[in-house]
């Protein structure tokens, strides 16, 4: 019985404090991986800095997750840059 090789990879993502840092694995955590069963994904924060680890079955599919998981980066990093201040210091509006 042959053992299943992982394939390792670790992200260091920092952000400008630990609150924008915790916002961003929020949403990511939202979102489960497609592939339950060749990738496994883990996020952590620490201090400013969102790490997150992945373990796939292929190198072409650890290239593939974290090319995804970069773009949704991004786009949060984008996102609190344009809104974070402002939306942290205003309160939030019920109907």
């Amino acid at each position: 019985m042959s053992e299943t090789l992982w394939h390792s990879v670790t992200v260091h993502i920092p952000f400008a404090n630990n609150g924008h840092a915790t916002i961003a694995k929020r949403v990511i955590e939202v979102d489960a991986e497609l592939q339950k069963n060749a990738v496994k994904r883990t996020l952590r924060v620490e201090d400013n800095q969102l790490v997150a680890t992945f373990d796939t079955l292929t190198v072409r599919l650890a290239r593939l997750v974290v090319n995804g998981f970069l773009e949704n980066v991004d786009l949060i990093a984008r996102t609190i840059g344009e809104f974070g201040e402002e939306a942290a210091s205003e309160p939030l509006q019920t109907s």
